[in-house]
C-alpha cells in the first residue's frame, strides 16, 4: 500500500532548503549528542526515525556518527539510499515504522534516537503514541537520548494558527511552489494539506494535494507521555537553536529526554 508521503519523495528534497536548515540545525543536535552514552574518543550510535529522505542522517555521517535511519515510506527510503550512495556513505536505511523498530534494528542499539519534522503526531491515538515511545525506548541503551522536534501545537490549537509560510525552489529550468495549511476536524486532530505546483520552462504550472492526518501534540500531553514510556530528565525547547520554550510564541516543541538507566 502506498504511504502518503511516497508521491513526495522525489520533491521533497527540494520542499526544504537542506544546506540551510541543517546549518542552523546541527549545532544543537551535536552538543546534545555529546550527553548521550558513548565509548571514549567515539561519537553515539544514532537512529533517526521518521528519516525522511535521510538528510539528517548523512549529515551526522558526514561528522562521524554511526548512522541509520527508518522511515514507513517506502518512497522516502529509497530516495534515502539514493542520497547516501551520491554522497558516497554508507548508512542503513530501512522501512519501518514507529512500533517497528526495535524489531528492525535490535533492542539497546543506539545511544541516541532522533525523531524530527513534526513526525510523532502522525500517531492518532494514545496507544499508538505509547507504543511510540515504548519502542524508542526499547531501541535505546540505558540512560540513551531521545531528541523530538514538533510544531508548538499549544500555539497552533490556541490561535487556530491554519497557513504556514509558502515556500518555494528553483532547479535549472524548474520551479516549484509548495503551500501548507492545516483543517481543523471536530474530533481534535488537524489534516495537514501541502499543495506542490511545479512548472518547466514554458510550461502550465502542474498541481498535486497531500494529505496528511495528525493529532496536535501539547506540551503537557507529551510530557505526561514520555513519563510514562520511562523518559526522565525531560527538557523542552523552542526550536533547535536551543532556544527557550513559550507556549504562546514558540514555533516548535523541541523534547530532549533520557531512558532511565
Amino acid at each position: 500500500m502506498e504511504n502518503s508521503y511516497d508521491s513526495f519523495a522525489d520533491d521533497y528534497d527540494h520542499f526544504v532548503n537542506w544546506p540551510g536548515r541543517l546549518a542552523f540545525e546541527l549545532p544543537f543536535l551535536e552538543e546534545t549528542l555529546k550527553r548521550a552514552p558513548h565509548a571514549p574518543g567515539a561519537k553515539p550510535a544514532m537512529l533517526d526515525a521518521a528519516t525522511g529522505t535521510g538528510q539528517h542522517a548523512l549529515a551526522l555521517a558526514e561528522l562521524g556518527y554511526q548512522t541509520a535511519g527508518a522511515d514507513l515510506s517506502a518512497g522516502m527510503i529509497a530516495r534515502a539510499r539514493q542520497n547516501a550512495a551520491q554522497q558516497g556513505l554508507e548508512v542503513r536505511f530501512e522501512v519501518a515504522g514507529f512500533g517497528d523498530l526495535a524489531q528492525t534494528f535490535g533492542r539497546e542499539s543506539f545511544e541516541a534516537v532522533l525523531c524530527l519534522g513534526n513526525s510523532l503526531p502522525h500517531v492518532l491515538d494514545e496507544a499508538g503514541l505509547a507504543t511510540a515511545l515504548r519502542d524508542f525506548a526499547a531501541v535505546l541503551r540505558p540512560s540513551g537520548l531521545l531528541v523530538l522536534q514538533n510544531r508548538n501545537f499549544d500555539q497552533v490549537l490556541e490561535q487556530k494558527a491554519r497557513w504556514m509560510e509558502p515556500q518555494s525552489a528553483q532547479a535549472g529550468q524548474t520551479e516549484w511552489l509548495f503551500v501548507r495549511f492545516y483543517d481543523f476536524l471536530l474530533d481534535g486532530t488537524i489534516d495537514f494539506n501541502i499543495l506542490r505546483l511545479r512548472r518547466e520552462a514554458g510550461k502550465p504550472w502542474q498541481q498535486q494535494v497531500t494529505l496528511t492526518r495528525l493529532r496536535p501534540l501539547t506540551q503537557a500531553e507529551l510530557g505526561e507521555a514520555l513519563a510514562r514510556a520511562g523518559f526522565e530528565q525531560v527538557e523542552w525547547y523552542g526550536g533547535l537553536d536551543g532556544s527557550e520554550f513559550d507556549r504562546a510564541k514558540s514555533g516548535n516543541l523541541v523534547v530532549v529526554a533520557g531512558k532511565a538507566s
